[in-house]
């Protein structure tokens, strides 16, 4: 049985959650005291939860899952998309952790399992990891002065939404495994931010644990619980991650449920086929600190039509 690891250090009431969603005076309410901003309190528990200073979550929280980790877990086109990757392209790494997927893409190891696309890394893709903290290890450092210069960066201390577009450029390739896609309070405003890095005809491969499929008809790995990341209409209803990430602009997803992990995963691959991305606006309404977090949104008011490359989403999320 194959797992991601995750920590989950209480159950979230559902007549909240729902209560939550079905009212915006009340989400209104319970969000905002006294001019605070929303969630201050869980979102200080998650910041000191990255800087490991939250006793019992460092059980959930992983920091140096391989390449290999990646290719069991994203959609198989993944690992076909990064070996077709040659100098000129470009791949990020969202919550690269330790950075260990980018090392071991220009490891011997790698080559030696893909003999029909091998090639030197000079022919490889340029790579950026990028975490909010700084993992990098020997490894890492050692693999730099091998490599020609600017072949590997490692970007930190910030998250994705406080680099401007110009600083970053774009890339072929993203990817997001138990990173700011599960971890992000704002989640469609992360998204605006990631599809305005991307290439068109290139794509972005992430994973959520413990969410509705597709189908809609698995239900919550913990028992009495709700969904880890539940996105609701006006109505109440669980509308599913993979059906609003279907209603984006300019992108064709896939989505995949892959119930033999522990907990259940839904993968995704979103692929940018235009520029005029229109992703539909989510409010928060719960997020509970953990590894990953629970978060609970509802969907607002219609998008309106963006056009997110490289030099226009420099203030985006």
């Amino acid at each position: 049985m194959r797992t991601l690891k995750r920590f989950r250090p209480r159950p979230f009431a559902l007549f909240l959650f729902l209560s939550l969603s079905l009212s915006p005076c009340l989400a209104s309410a319970q969000t905002q005291s006294a001019g605070a901003p929303p969630f201050k309190d869980e979102l200080v528990k998650q910041e000191n939860i990255y800087r490991d200073k939250v006793e019992g979550y460092a059980v959930g929280y992983v920091t140096d899952r391989t390449l290999a980790d990646y290719a069991s877990a994203l959609p198989a086109d993944f690992d076909r998309s990064l070996a077709r990757l040659g100098p000129e392209d470009r791949w990020l790494d969202i919550g690269a952790g330790m950075g260990q997927a980018i090392l071991d893409y220009y490891s011997p190891g790698y080559d030696l399992s893909h003999p029909e696309t091998a090639k030197p890394n000079t022919k490889k893709a340029r790579a950026v990891a990028m975490s909010i903290e700084d993992r990098r290890t020997a490894f890492w450092n050692q693999a730099a002065t091998h490599l020609e210069p600017n072949k590997i960066q490692y970007l930190y201390e910030k998250r994705l939404r406080d680099y401007s577009a110009q600083a970053l450029g774009q890339f072929q390739v993203i990817t997001d495994v138990i990173g700011g896609f599960s971890y992000t309070m704002d989640l469609s405003v992360f998204m605006e931010k990631v599809l305005g890095l991307l290439a068109p005809g290139g794509s972005f491969y992430t994973v959520l644990q413990d969410v509705r499929a597709e189908a809609g008809t698995n239900k919550p790995h913990y028992e009495g619980d709700t969904f880890l990341t539940e996105i609701r209409n006006t109505a109440g209803t669980d509308v599913g991650v993979c059906r609003w990430l279907k209603s984006i602009g300019c992108v064709e997803v896939t989505c995949e449920y892959k119930p033999d992990w522990k907990p259940p995963l839904e993968v995704y691959r979103i692929h940018k086929v235009c520029d005029d991305i229109a992703v539909p606006r989510l409010e928060t309404v719960h997020f509970a600190a953990g590894t990953p977090p629970e978060r609970g949104y509802r969907l607002a008011t219609p998008p309106v039509t963006t056009n997110l490359t490289a030099t226009s989403a420099a203030n985006t999320k």
